[in-house]
């Protein structure tokens, strides 16, 4: 199999340790990795060893991590110990996450974030390659720090949105990560970081998007996908591309305060279809598809399990799609 992964889902509305169920499904049906985010359930890390010592042979994404909440030395020390304690391959992914997890979390300032995203980046692949780091930027610093357990194959992923990191992210990442994006926006993307790279003089960073799925879903896997978007109506970057989609009232009243239960409300199944792949097996098939035609190198599948545990029906289906369409 080729280009297609899973991305962990944290649904408001199971139990925490359901993502342990998906990582061993996406394992046993053969996907290429994980991707193992962080909300306000477990450790990022500490669930990565978790699925690593249990799926040993599955390679695993961290992240996108809220930049500036952890330092380089700190990220660097997770993805050794991941490494270290699982044997698996383990890179890592950062993002500018929303002034309500990085300020209003972690008392952590929400600012400046292309700069501190560059110098984060570079900082972390110094201390990455095991040399005892001396760097000074204007927004990170790390003096003295020496990694023991040198990983200087970790790929250091971006979570990219405005057109100032999707820039930094094809000059300085090696991987491109969006989320709820509609294959449009994907296609816009992928053309833009072809065009940084190109005038950085590098090779275009891989781009892989985050699709959540569900195989013929019902109104409580509806529900479901709903109250996980209705988060992420809000924040910057996530519904300036809402609005471009059409669904401008709705980014209005999350920003005015609306309750995430009245946005969720709301949501109509149109929304879920364009940033998701939902029906039956061809329609998750043609959907998944239509992200890679429009110039993502990979598709990260985010099961629903409302009506399907562990995701197991649904990531059966993407894997046998991707499977049949090689065939042809």
């Amino acid at each position: 199999m080729t280009g297609l992964e899973v991305a962990l889902p944290f649904w408001l509305d199971r139990p925490d340790h359901e993502a342990t169920d998906v990582a061993l499904a996406a394992s046993e049906a053969g996907f290429d990795a994980v991707w193992i985010g962080e909300m306000a359930t477990y450790d990022a890390f500490a669930l990565a060893t978790a699925i690593g010592l249990r799926a040993p042979e599955m390679p695993l994404k961290i992240g996108p991590l809220a930049v500036g909440v952890r330092s380089p030395a700190a990220l660097a020390l997770g993805v050794a110990s991941v490494a270290s304690l699982t044997g698996s391959q383990v890179d890592i992914a950062l993002g500018a996450s929303s002034p309500a997890i990085v300020t209003g979390w972690h008392d952590r300032p929400w600012a400046h974030h292309v700069s501190v995203m560059r110098e984060t980046i570079e900082c972390l692949r110094a201390i990455l390659t095991g040399a005892r780091v001396e760097y000074v930027g204007r927004h990170v610093s790390s003096h003295g720090f020496r990694l023991r357990g040198a990983r200087p194959d970790t790929r250091i992923a971006l979570g990219a949105f405005g057109p100032g990191m999707i820039r930094l992210a094809a000059q300085h990442a090696d991987e491109v990560v969006l989320n709820l994006a509609s294959p449009a926006r994907v296609a816009e993307v992928r053309a833009a970081i072809n065009t940084g790279a190109a005038v950085a003089g590098r090779a275009a960073p891989r781009l892989t998007v985050w699709v959540p799925a569900a195989l013929n879903p019902g109104a409580a896997a509806h529900a479901q996908l709903a109250a996980q978007l209705a988060v992420y109506l809000g924040p910057p970057g996530y519904g300036e591309m809402f609005s471009a989609l059409g669904f401008d009232d709705l980014v209005r009243r999350a920003r005015a305060g609306a309750t995430r239960r009245e946005l969720a409300a709301a949501i109509p199944v149109e929304l879920l279809d364009r940033v998701g792949a939902l029906g039956s097996a061809d329609r998750v098939a043609a959907r998944l598809r239509a992200y890679r035609e429009a110039g993502a190198d990979c598709v990260a599948v985010v099961p629903s399990t409302a009506e399907d545990p562990g995701g197991r029906a649904t990531l059966r289906a993407a894997t046998s799609a991707v499977s049949t369409n090689q065939e042809r």
